[in-house]
Protein backbone atom coordinates (compact mmCIF):
# COMPACT_ATOMS: atom_id res chain seq x y z
CA UNK A 1 0.00 0.00 0.00
CA UNK A 2 1.58 3.74 -1.03
CA UNK A 3 1.25 5.95 1.37
CA UNK A 4 1.65 9.96 1.82
CA UNK A 5 5.34 9.27 2.71
CA UNK A 6 5.50 7.38 -0.28
CA UNK A 7 4.27 9.82 -2.68
CA UNK A 8 5.59 12.28 -1.19
CA UNK A 9 9.23 10.63 -1.53
CA UNK A 10 8.45 10.29 -5.20
CA UNK A 11 7.38 13.65 -5.72
CA UNK A 12 10.60 14.75 -4.35
CA UNK A 13 12.49 12.35 -6.49
CA UNK A 14 10.73 13.32 -9.58
CA UNK A 15 11.30 17.53 -8.44
CA UNK A 16 14.85 16.81 -8.67
CA UNK A 17 14.66 15.68 -12.09
CA UNK A 18 11.89 18.07 -13.22
CA UNK A 19 12.28 21.62 -11.59
CA UNK A 20 12.02 23.27 -14.47
CA UNK A 21 8.60 21.74 -15.56
CA UNK A 22 4.88 22.43 -14.45
CA UNK A 23 2.66 20.87 -12.14
CA UNK A 24 0.22 19.06 -14.90
CA UNK A 25 4.01 17.64 -16.10
CA UNK A 26 5.11 16.31 -12.96
CA UNK A 27 1.62 15.18 -11.74
CA UNK A 28 1.37 12.81 -15.21
CA UNK A 29 4.72 11.21 -14.46
CA UNK A 30 3.53 9.97 -11.11
CA UNK A 31 0.16 8.88 -11.98
CA UNK A 32 -1.68 10.97 -9.95
CA UNK A 33 -3.72 14.12 -10.32
CA UNK A 34 -2.72 17.71 -10.07
CA UNK A 35 -5.50 17.55 -7.16
CA UNK A 36 -3.98 14.38 -5.43
CA UNK A 37 -0.59 15.03 -5.92
CA UNK A 38 -0.98 18.63 -4.14
CA UNK A 39 -3.04 17.64 -1.27
CA UNK A 40 -0.43 14.93 -0.43
CA UNK A 41 2.03 17.30 -0.87
CA UNK A 42 0.52 19.84 1.23
CA UNK A 43 -0.06 17.99 3.94
CA UNK A 44 3.03 15.93 3.97
CA UNK A 45 5.74 18.48 3.47
CA UNK A 46 3.45 21.66 4.80
CA UNK A 47 3.87 23.38 1.55
CA UNK A 48 2.27 23.47 -2.00
CA UNK A 49 4.22 21.71 -4.49
CA UNK A 50 4.04 24.95 -6.96
CA UNK A 51 5.02 26.77 -3.72
CA UNK A 52 8.19 24.44 -2.94
CA UNK A 53 8.95 24.37 -6.92
CA UNK A 54 8.93 28.44 -7.10
CA UNK A 55 11.22 28.66 -3.79
CA UNK A 56 13.54 26.29 -5.34
CA UNK A 57 14.21 28.04 -8.39
CA UNK A 58 15.03 31.08 -6.70
CA UNK A 59 17.37 29.21 -4.58
CA UNK A 60 18.54 27.74 -7.66
CA UNK A 61 19.36 31.17 -9.45
CA UNK A 62 20.90 32.21 -6.09
CA UNK A 63 23.62 29.39 -6.19
CA UNK A 64 23.65 30.82 -9.81
CA UNK A 65 24.29 34.69 -9.29
CA UNK A 66 26.97 33.32 -6.90
CA UNK A 67 28.95 30.88 -9.38
CA UNK A 68 29.69 32.75 -12.25
CA UNK A 69 28.68 35.91 -15.05
CA UNK A 70 25.44 34.45 -16.13
CA UNK A 71 23.77 37.59 -16.64
CA UNK A 72 20.56 38.39 -14.53
CA UNK A 73 17.81 38.37 -17.29
CA UNK A 74 19.13 34.96 -18.62
CA UNK A 75 19.04 33.60 -14.76
CA UNK A 76 15.86 34.96 -14.47
CA UNK A 77 14.72 33.75 -17.35
CA UNK A 78 16.12 29.93 -16.42
CA UNK A 79 14.15 30.25 -13.06
CA UNK A 80 10.86 30.92 -15.13
CA UNK A 81 9.97 34.42 -15.17
CA UNK A 82 8.94 36.15 -18.08
CA UNK A 83 10.49 39.35 -17.20
CA UNK A 84 13.84 40.24 -15.88
CA UNK A 85 11.01 42.77 -13.36
CA UNK A 86 9.27 39.62 -12.12
CA UNK A 87 12.43 37.60 -11.38
CA UNK A 88 13.71 41.07 -9.36
CA UNK A 89 10.66 41.68 -7.29
CA UNK A 90 10.39 37.41 -6.62
CA UNK A 91 14.09 37.60 -5.74
CA UNK A 92 13.46 40.89 -3.56
CA UNK A 93 10.96 39.85 -1.87
CA UNK A 94 12.55 36.74 -0.57
CA UNK A 95 16.34 37.95 -0.11
CA UNK A 96 15.81 41.42 0.82
CA UNK A 97 17.68 42.95 -2.37
CA UNK A 98 17.78 42.87 -5.86
CA UNK A 99 19.46 39.99 -7.43
CA UNK A 100 22.43 42.51 -8.97
CA UNK A 101 23.09 44.07 -5.30
CA UNK A 102 22.62 40.95 -3.69
CA UNK A 103 25.20 39.46 -5.82
CA UNK A 104 27.80 42.23 -4.47
CA UNK A 105 27.37 40.99 -1.33
CA UNK A 106 24.94 37.60 -0.57
CA UNK A 107 23.68 36.57 2.60
CA UNK A 108 21.76 33.15 2.79
CA UNK A 109 21.05 31.00 -0.26
CA UNK A 110 18.25 29.25 1.52
CA UNK A 111 14.63 30.62 1.56
CA UNK A 112 12.68 29.22 4.60
CA UNK A 113 9.71 26.08 3.80
CA UNK A 114 8.02 24.18 5.84
CA UNK A 115 9.36 21.04 4.12
CA UNK A 116 12.67 21.70 4.82
CA UNK A 117 13.92 20.71 1.39
CA UNK A 118 16.06 22.86 -0.48
CA UNK A 119 18.13 23.13 -3.67
CA UNK A 120 21.88 21.45 -3.54
CA UNK A 121 23.99 22.41 -6.22
CA UNK A 122 24.85 21.71 -8.95
CA UNK A 123 20.84 20.38 -9.52
CA UNK A 124 19.68 18.05 -6.74
CA UNK A 125 17.86 18.59 -3.72
CA UNK A 126 18.84 18.06 -0.05
CA UNK A 127 16.37 16.80 2.31
CA UNK A 128 15.84 17.47 5.75
CA UNK A 129 17.71 16.46 8.75
CA UNK A 130 15.61 13.04 10.03
CA UNK A 131 18.31 13.03 13.22
CA UNK A 132 20.53 15.19 15.02
CA UNK A 133 24.26 13.45 14.42
CA UNK A 134 26.08 13.36 17.52
CA UNK A 135 29.66 12.65 18.28
CA UNK A 136 29.31 9.42 19.37
CA UNK A 137 27.77 8.69 15.57
CA UNK A 138 30.66 10.49 13.51
CA UNK A 139 32.94 8.34 15.36
CA UNK A 140 31.18 5.16 14.89
CA UNK A 141 30.57 5.89 11.19
CA UNK A 142 34.86 6.81 10.98
CA UNK A 143 35.61 3.97 12.38
CA UNK A 144 32.79 1.71 9.81
CA UNK A 145 34.15 3.31 7.46
CA UNK A 146 38.14 2.23 8.01
CA UNK A 147 36.83 -1.38 8.49
CA UNK A 148 35.02 -1.39 5.41
CA UNK A 149 37.96 0.59 3.21
CA UNK A 150 40.06 -1.99 4.99
CA UNK A 151 38.01 -4.83 4.06
CA UNK A 152 38.14 -3.22 0.56
CA UNK A 153 41.83 -2.78 -0.16
CA UNK A 154 41.70 -6.58 0.98
CA UNK A 155 39.77 -7.84 -1.95
CA UNK A 156 41.78 -6.04 -4.53
CA UNK A 157 44.72 -7.44 -2.68
CA UNK A 158 43.41 -10.67 -3.74
CA UNK A 159 43.99 -9.66 -7.48
CA UNK A 160 47.85 -9.16 -6.91
CA UNK A 161 50.80 -11.51 -7.24
CA UNK A 162 52.94 -12.39 -4.32
CA UNK A 163 55.51 -10.13 -5.93
CA UNK A 164 53.12 -6.95 -5.95
CA UNK A 165 52.33 -7.95 -2.43
CA UNK A 166 55.70 -7.69 -1.58
CA UNK A 167 57.60 -4.92 -3.13
CA UNK A 168 58.70 -2.14 -1.11
CA UNK A 169 56.89 0.97 -0.75
CA UNK A 170 59.19 4.18 -1.07
CA UNK A 171 56.83 7.06 0.42
CA UNK A 172 58.39 9.73 2.55
CA UNK A 173 56.25 9.79 5.70
CA UNK A 174 58.58 8.79 8.21
CA UNK A 175 59.21 5.63 9.93
CA UNK A 176 55.48 4.97 10.98
CA UNK A 177 56.30 1.67 9.77
CA UNK A 178 59.83 -0.58 8.75
CA UNK A 179 60.21 -1.40 4.98
CA UNK A 180 56.68 -0.99 3.88
CA UNK A 181 54.85 -3.06 1.22
CA UNK A 182 51.45 -3.90 -0.14
CA UNK A 183 51.15 -7.00 2.55
CA UNK A 184 52.80 -5.54 5.39
CA UNK A 185 50.67 -2.33 5.40
CA UNK A 186 47.64 -4.43 4.92
CA UNK A 187 48.75 -6.81 7.86
CA UNK A 188 49.30 -3.43 9.88
CA UNK A 189 45.81 -2.12 9.56
CA UNK A 190 44.34 -5.36 10.49
CA UNK A 191 46.89 -5.82 13.17
CA UNK A 192 46.01 -2.61 14.39
CA UNK A 193 42.28 -3.36 15.49
CA UNK A 194 43.68 -6.79 17.28
CA UNK A 195 46.18 -5.06 19.02
CA UNK A 196 43.68 -2.63 21.02
CA UNK A 197 41.23 -5.45 21.12
CA UNK A 198 43.92 -7.16 23.11
CA UNK A 199 45.03 -4.02 24.93
CA UNK A 200 42.04 -2.97 26.47
CA UNK A 201 40.89 -6.17 27.82
CA UNK A 202 44.69 -6.50 28.91
CA UNK A 203 45.71 -9.65 26.72
CA UNK A 204 49.16 -10.03 25.52
CA UNK A 205 49.86 -9.12 21.64
CA UNK A 206 52.34 -11.02 19.09
CA UNK A 207 53.63 -8.01 17.10
CA UNK A 208 55.65 -10.41 14.91
CA UNK A 209 52.82 -12.28 13.82
CA UNK A 210 51.36 -9.76 11.53
CA UNK A 211 53.79 -9.96 8.51
CA UNK A 212 53.73 -12.67 5.58
CA UNK A 213 50.16 -13.20 5.88
CA UNK A 214 48.20 -14.16 3.37
CA UNK A 215 45.46 -11.85 2.17
CA UNK A 216 42.70 -14.72 3.03
CA UNK A 217 44.01 -15.03 6.23
CA UNK A 218 44.13 -11.04 7.14
CA UNK A 219 40.19 -10.78 5.62
CA UNK A 220 39.45 -13.59 8.17
CA UNK A 221 40.79 -11.79 10.69
CA UNK A 222 39.30 -8.39 9.75
CA UNK A 223 35.92 -10.26 10.03
CA UNK A 224 36.20 -11.01 13.58
CA UNK A 225 38.41 -7.85 14.76
CA UNK A 226 36.86 -5.15 13.16
CA UNK A 227 33.12 -5.74 13.92
CA UNK A 228 34.73 -6.51 18.06
CA UNK A 229 36.96 -3.07 17.68
CA UNK A 230 33.71 -1.16 16.60
CA UNK A 231 31.69 -2.36 19.27
CA UNK A 232 33.97 -1.66 22.67
CA UNK A 233 34.29 1.31 20.71
CA UNK A 234 30.47 1.79 20.75
CA UNK A 235 29.79 0.72 24.41
CA UNK A 236 32.40 3.17 25.42
CA UNK A 237 31.17 6.00 23.69
CA UNK A 238 27.43 4.92 25.04
CA UNK A 239 29.13 4.79 28.31
CA UNK A 240 31.05 8.08 28.66
CA UNK A 241 34.15 6.65 29.38
CA UNK A 242 36.12 8.29 26.55
CA UNK A 243 38.38 9.93 29.37
CA UNK A 244 38.52 6.45 30.92
CA UNK A 245 42.53 4.87 31.89
CA UNK A 246 43.43 1.42 30.70
CA UNK A 247 47.00 -0.31 30.98
CA UNK A 248 47.94 -1.47 27.60
CA UNK A 249 50.14 -4.48 28.22
CA UNK A 250 51.14 -4.46 24.41
CA UNK A 251 53.88 -2.48 25.01
CA UNK A 252 57.23 -2.73 26.33
CA UNK A 253 56.94 -1.29 29.22
CA UNK A 254 53.10 -1.24 29.50
CA UNK A 255 51.82 2.03 29.34
CA UNK A 256 48.48 3.93 30.20
CA UNK A 257 46.14 5.42 27.81
CA UNK A 258 42.63 7.04 27.14
CA UNK A 259 39.47 4.77 25.68
CA UNK A 260 39.60 8.46 23.73
CA UNK A 261 43.33 9.04 22.55
CA UNK A 262 43.60 5.14 21.60
CA UNK A 263 40.77 5.74 19.11
CA UNK A 264 42.28 9.02 17.79
CA UNK A 265 45.63 7.11 17.73
CA UNK A 266 43.60 4.38 15.37
CA UNK A 267 42.04 6.68 13.15
CA UNK A 268 44.98 8.58 12.25
CA UNK A 269 47.67 6.04 11.67
CA UNK A 270 45.15 3.98 9.90
CA UNK A 271 44.41 7.13 7.44
CA UNK A 272 47.82 7.55 6.79
CA UNK A 273 48.78 3.47 6.18
CA UNK A 274 45.34 3.38 3.65
CA UNK A 275 46.82 6.20 1.56
CA UNK A 276 50.03 4.77 0.66
CA UNK A 277 47.94 1.14 0.23
CA UNK A 278 46.06 3.20 -2.25
CA UNK A 279 49.11 4.88 -3.15
CA UNK A 280 50.85 1.79 -4.37
CA UNK A 281 47.30 0.33 -6.18
CA UNK A 282 47.17 3.72 -8.44
CA UNK A 283 50.90 2.78 -9.28
CA UNK A 284 49.66 -0.36 -9.94
CA UNK A 285 45.89 0.62 -12.09
CA UNK A 286 43.68 0.05 -9.08
CA UNK A 287 42.02 3.48 -8.79
CA UNK A 288 38.56 2.63 -8.23
CA UNK A 289 38.65 3.46 -4.31
CA UNK A 290 40.19 6.90 -4.93
CA UNK A 291 41.59 8.25 -1.68
CA UNK A 292 39.55 7.09 0.62
CA UNK A 293 37.64 9.69 1.48
CA UNK A 294 34.94 9.25 4.31
CA UNK A 295 33.26 12.23 4.09
CA UNK A 296 30.62 10.85 0.98
CA UNK A 297 30.57 7.73 3.54
CA UNK A 298 29.30 9.64 6.45
CA UNK A 299 26.81 11.46 4.98
CA UNK A 300 25.23 8.32 4.07
CA UNK A 301 22.66 6.64 6.10
CA UNK A 302 24.14 4.15 8.56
Amino acid sequence: MTTAADTFAAFLDTLAETLDLGSEERARRLHLSRFHLDHVVSATGGEPPERMRRRLLLERAAHRLLAGEQQVVDIAFEAGYGSHEAFTRAFTREYGAAPSRWRQQPTRTQIEGASGVHFHPPGSLRLPTRRKVTPMDLMTRMIEHHVWLTAEMLERADRLTDEQLDALIEVPIGTIDDDMSIRSVLGRLVGQLAQWNAAVTQRSYDWQQERGKSVSTLRRELAEEGPTFLAQVGTTVEEGRLDDTFLDVTCDPPRVFTYGGMIAHVLTFAAVRRLVVLGAYENLGITDLHAGDPMEWVAEPA
